[in-house]
């Protein structure tokens, strides 16, 4: 048997041919404003949906954005960087949000 061995999602499975894999197709997530059908693409459109929604933006750490929402306990963390903006932090927009936000994949081809 020739091949690569890939360990992927719990699942060990033999590729035969590793170059056919990396032009494969590649899903990340995104977050997807359900009202006007938008994906977020960056922390200034997230922004303007938010506090349309009314969520205040909070400057108390200068390595996060956030975002609090009154008379509520939710506070909305995410990293100064949009690049590091990662699923579980759309997850927690989404919980906080459930009738305007959702989580979707979107695929990349390579």
């Amino acid at each position: 048997m020739s091949g690569v061995w890939v360990f992927k999602n719990g699942v060990l499975r033999l590729v035969k041919n590793p170059a056919d894999e990396q032009s494969s197709t590649v899903r990340r997530k995104a977050l997807l404003h359900t009202p006007t059908n938008e994906v977020i693409a960056s922390y200034a459109s997230l922004e303007r949906k938010l506090t349309s929604l009314g969520w205040e933006r909070y400057y108390e750490d200068p390595d996060l954005l956030q975002f609090h929402k009154r008379p509520s306990l939710d506070l909305i963390s995410l990293p100064k960087d949009f690049s590091r903006f990662k699923s579980m932090h759309m997850y927690d927009i989404v919980v906080k949000n459930r009738e305007s936000f959702r989580v979707i994949d979107v695929q990349n081809t390579c």
